[in-house]
């Protein structure tokens, strides 16, 4: 039993590790007037399959907006809006995200982040760096090389393909811990 209860556990720990991460808006400061989100944001790598967690006062709230809204500062077309003190939102797609506080006078005292999520597999840009500006390659392949294959669609990307391997796995070994 000792041995099926050690299995699981593991299992658990790699099942997260593969999954993503909780990532804590603002660190130990949380979701609260007075913090450079803006700053914040920049040192942050945001993967899809990680979580953003917002921990926040009574006085806040937490409200997902399109672009125009974010540089706004309005919370006129809000997309989420989310209450209660603390909120975890998943990170399922690439591209931008835009948060603010939507309580009179936070947004524009600086409540407010953006954030840009990249692919699982991304290899991250250290903080602090840009990537390289896209330069032409250095050798150009011939006329007559034919054209490199299409690339997958976005439903089937690795991340997609590895979410169903770990689903299989995970009913592969809770079914061997029932039959052992």
């Amino acid at each position: 039993m000792v041995m099926k209860v050690a299995v699981v556990f593991v299992f658990l720990v790699a099942v997260r590790a593969v999954y993503g991460a909780d990532i804590v808006v603002g660190g130990d400061s949380g979701w609260s007037q007075g913090f450079d989100y803006g700053t914040w944001a920049a040192g942050q790598v945001f993967k899809v399959g990680d979580s953003l967690v917002f921990n926040y006062g009574g006085s806040h709230s937490v409200a997902e907006v399109n672009e125009a809204s974010y540089k706004a500062c309005s919370s006129t077309s809000v997309i989420r809006s989310h209450t209660g003190g603390s909120t975890s939102i998943p990170l399922s797609a690439t591209g931008p995200r835009y948060f603010l506080c939507p309580t009179l006078g936070h947004c524009s005292s600086g409540m407010k982040l953006q954030i840009n999520v990249v692919a699982a597999n991304a290899t991250p840009t250290p903080p602090g760096t840009t990537p390289p500006a896209n330069t032409p390659p250095a050798d150009t392949p011939p006329a007559d090389t034919p054209p490199s294959p299409p690339s997958p669609s976005a439903g089937s990307s690795g991340f997609i393909s590895l979410n169903q391997l770990i689903f299989g796995a995970s009913i592969a070994c809770f079914t061997a811990l029932f039959v052992l």
